[in-house]
């Protein structure tokens, strides 16, 4: 049983019930926090009811959801969520690191944090009976969209920059979904996605435009409340996590998740939440640093496609994720971004450009005097390498060509 009760708009804070809306907020564009009747959730269930759970998915956290259980059993739609969390030592003693965890989203079904989003949104889909979904994408919210509804049969159209890497493209055409691209950037996706929506009756998943997106996201901050939080010594610091931003809706599901576990009386400490972007597509971190609200666009260039985003539509919510938890925004060059690729490799973890920004991040703060040696951290890796291999590449050398015969391996070797 879903205990969604209402939404409210995160600018003019005025509240809706959950028939009279469903993108933005009419009054100002807003994006809508969704609210549940928490009360309802601390009467029905405690602690101990969810972490016992016996989904390994996001669908461990129904109760928390704002959805009912969309079925699919058996399908991919139920393996989203609930990535592995690895302790990488190797990579935090050079950095003088005590504690350092990479969260690795390239685990799930269609490898990236996207599908998170898609599955809570594929559900809410069949919920109300949408025939059709559209997303706007640069590659790893369409092929989760694409992907969570090929799993129970739900057509998905798909808008991608024609610019989006060539591996993304083939997920989306895959599985199945109406793929057409756009000549022009995310953002001129996105505001043709908006226009299809209101002209054919689809529904529309968009990223920082479509409220359910930020409650798939958010389950991201339950597991590492799980996993993580419920099992840091007391002595401990904040949790110091690390994640890159784009649009700004995967920060702010983070945001909400704690902010969810608070309300509930189940989180004691909020964790710190750095927000890293490429200095080639920094409008949010711009706005932070301004110490403003005010989301200005910037023409994004950088090599992390997943995070290029001209303007961030859930900019605002973005901001106040880093600025309401004592955490901050730091931008990385995409040389940073592509050193890293190779670094966290290091560890046995295939990170995309803007999976590798996170780490990027961290060592920029670390420099920088901003994380204690003995704070815990953890890092966020969003997506898979094998989603734009001409990055991963650029970030080791060729591997050598040599005849095959002993002589020749021995020369090779300098043996």
């Amino acid at each position: 049983m879903s205990e969604f009760i209402g939404y409210r708009c995160s600018l003019c804070q005025t509240e809706y019930a959950p028939s009279q809306v469903t993108y933005t907020c009419p009054k100002d564009g807003g994006n809508l926090d969704m609210v549940l009747d928490y009360a309802a959730i601390r009467q029905r269930y405690q602690i101990n009811d969810i972490t016992t759970r016996t989904d390994t998915s996001l669908w461990r956290y129904l109760p928390l959801l704002p959805v009912t259980d969309p079925g699919g059993e058996d399908t991919s739609l139920r393996t989203a969520g609930w990535t592995p969390t690895y302790k990488v030592d190797r990579l935090a003693q050079p950095l003088g690191l005590k504690n350092l965890w990479i969260k690795d989203e390239g685990r799930n079904p269609t490898a990236s944090y996207k599908d998170r989003a898609s599955a809570v949104v594929v559900a809410r889909a069949l919920e109300i009976g949408a025939e059709v979904t559209v997303t706007a994408s640069t590659g790893n919210a369409g092929a989760a969209l694409a992907g969570m509804a090929a799993a129970v049969g739900h057509k998905a159209v798909i808008f991608a920059p024609k610019s989006a890497p060539q591996a993304k493209i083939a997920q989306l055409l895959v599985f199945g979904a109406q793929v057409i691209l756009v000549d022009g950037n995310y953002d001129a996706a996105f505001d043709l996605t908006i226009q299809a929506s209101n002209e054919f009756g689809w529904y529309c998943r968009n990223t920082g435009y479509n409220p359910f997106t930020v409650e798939g996201k958010k389950t991201g901050a339950f597991e590492i409340w799980e996993n993580l939080l419920l099992n840091l010594p007391q002595k401990y610091s904040p949790l110091s996590i690390f994640v890159s931003v784009g649009d700004g809706n995967i920060i702010s599901g983070l945001h909400k998740g704690f902010k969810d576990l608070q309300l509930l009386g189940w989180l004691g400490s909020m964790p710190r939440i750095f927000g890293i972007q490429s200095d080639q597509s920094a409008a949010v971190a711009n706005a932070f640093f301004a110490g403003s609200e005010e989301i200005i666009p910037v023409r994004a260039t950088t090599i992390a496609d997943s995070i290029s985003v001209d303007l961030p539509r859930d900019g605002v919510r973005a901001v106040r994720a880093a600025r309401e938890t004592g955490g901050e925004y730091l931008t990385v060059t995409d040389e940073e971004i592509i050193r890293a690729i190779g670094e966290i490799g290091k560890v046995g973890i295939f990170a995309e450009p803007a999976g590798a920004a996170a780490f990027a991040g961290l060592k920029k703060a670390m420099r920088a005097g901003k994380i204690g040696l003995d704070d815990p951290v953890l890092v966020i890796n969003t997506g898979s390498g094998l989603k734009d291999i001409r990055a991963a590449l650029k970030s080791v050398g060729e591997a050598p060509v040599i005849e095959p015969t002993l002589a020749a391996l021995k020369k090779h070797l300098g043996i």
